[in-house]
């Protein structure tokens, strides 16, 4: 008899289930598919009464029973955070004092390797120590050629102009077609909402969001109809950009906006 073929999400209907694991900062993990697209999911928990977007990359495997629920895998563990779903970092907290390992009665303490070269150097005396330091200075003079002729090579290539890429380190499930109600559905209502200027052929338009340190940015020749074209933290860098029609992408845009408020 052939093992049974687990149901897919947009199959379950109003059939309940649990996550696994379990959403932290979520009690009661039983949920019920509502709708989703390409890119998430909207799930309901009756318990908090609420609704939440779950991007699809966060999804795994279902499971192939339902009893005593049927179980959604997730791929990392997710967090509930001011109304939406967030990556879930466990913080590590280091105690004060320094343990001491116990030592056998009548056996040597050991003494671990020393950690870096200064240590090793204090370690050695006589002619083992005055090799050790000529090493050092060896390593040293090496660094300093290896970076003068780096500087040198990047001098001849841009002129000596520094230039610095925005790099996008995160992936917020938004495009080019998403509109200020697809993000205030997915990450609230913004602290601040307003236009970076009041006149010209384009119009910005930012929607801060200070706890996630986001500022997203719509942009639009009409007010009320802009769209996403990417995000930036409060400090200015480039987090998220996207591809418009044509295959352009929206990081040098969003570059060249600099710092927002």
């Amino acid at each position: 008899m052939a093992a049974p073929i687990p149901p897919t999400l947009d199959e379950l209907g109003e059939r309940p289930f649990s996550f696994y694991p379990p959403i932290v900062n979520i009690e009661h993990n039983e949920w019920t598919y509502k709708k989703g697209n390409w890119s998430e999911i909207l799930v309901r928990n009756s318990k908090i009464n609420s609704e939440v977007w779950i991007p699809r990359s966060y999804l795994g495997e279902i499971s192939k029973i339902d009893e005593p629920v049927m179980i959604v895998g997730l791929r990392r563990e997710l967090e509930y955070k001011g109304g939406s779903i967030w990556p879930y970092t466990r913080r590590v907290v280091s105690m004060p004092g320094k343990a001491v390992p116990d030592v056998p009665p009548g056996a040597e303490a050991f003494e671990p390797p020393p950690t870096n070269l200064r240590q090793s150097l204090r370690l050695n005396e006589g002619a083992e120590g005055g090799i050790g330091k000529m090493l050092m200075w060896v390593a040293i003079v090496g660094i300093v050629i290896v970076a003068g002729t780096a500087g040198y090579l990047n001098l001849r290539t841009t002129g000596g102009a520094v230039v610095y890429e925005g790099v996008l380190q995160a992936d917020l499930g938004f495009t080019a077609d998403t509109n200020y109600f697809d993000v205030v559905r997915k990450l609230g209502t913004p602290d601040r909402d307003h236009y970076r200027s009041e006149t010209g052929e384009r119009q910005y338009r930012l929607l801060v969001y200070p706890k996630q340190n986001l500022v997203i940015v719509l942009m639009g020749v009409e007010r009320g109809k802009e769209l996403y074209i990417g995000s930036k933290d409060l400090q200015g860098k480039v987090v998220h950009a996207v591809d418009m029609p044509g295959g352009k992408n929206t990081a040098a845009v969003l570059r060249s906006l600099g710092k927002l408020e």
